[in-house]
């Protein structure tokens, strides 16, 4: 695949100017946008970058993080707290994630989406409120190990790292996730199956494919 240099400014003009002319896929009055990335490679800042951009174009944009719909911790840590297979499968609640986020940006759906459902700190339910979004709004949903999974996403981004600036910016404290990654690549092959691949090894000088024609 070949990647053009780009500055995050230019990225994220081009990417709001492209989710602002889309129409969802499956003829829905709502988007579903998708930033997929390892944390070290801070997907949540691209997608609240492209919240901002998107607001200033009009658009009602609710970012989610992925992160706030993990499992309880008796699910989660079943397998102890650094098995990269359990990180996999077990960490992320993607059936909440498709009841309170996809199921309502259906069509014909309400339109009402949970902020976060899970705190990871407390190990107990967030119990946020409900963000209703007008018909021509948005969802960014960030986070890590997105893809592969039949979400209905109408964009999707992928945040590339190469395994050694994987490794090289991911903390010590969370380097047994790299298996995790690396099962990631190997089976859901992400920068295959994005829209748009943005290499971030060098956090200063991304490089992306183009928008998807």
């Amino acid at each position: 695949m070949r990647l053009e240099a780009i500055t995050w400014e230019r990225l994220t003009d081009a990417l709001a100017a492209r989710i602002d002319a889309l129409t969802a896929h499956d003829g829905s009055p709502w988007l579903r946008v998708a930033v997929d990335g390892a944390p070290a490679a801070a997907p949540g800042d691209l997608a609240g970058r492209l919240a901002e951009a998107l607001r200033l174009r009009g658009r009602a944009v609710h970012k989610a993080g992925a992160h706030g719909f993990l499992r309880p911790a008796s699910l989660r840590l079943e397998y102890g707290r650094e098995d990269p297979d359990a990180y996999y499968d077990e960490w992320f609640d993607r059936r909440a994630l498709w009841r309170e986020i996809f199921q309502p940006l259906e069509p014909g759906g309400t339109g009402r989406v949970l902020p976060d459902l899970w705190d990871p700190e407390a190990d107990r339910a967030t119990r946020s409120a409900y963000v209703e979004l007008p018909p021509g709004g948005l969802v960014l949903l960030h986070g890590p190990l997105l893809l592969g999974q039949w979400f209905p996403f109408d964009l999707s981004v992928h945040l590339k790292l190469s395994p050694a600036a994987l490794a090289r910016r991911t903390p010590e404290d969370q380097r047994w996730t790299l298996p995790a990654f690396a099962r990631y690549e190997a089976e859901v092959r992400p920068e295959e199956s994005a829209d748009v691949v943005v290499r971030a090894d060098d956090p200063r000088r991304p490089a992306w494919s183009g928008a998807p024609g």
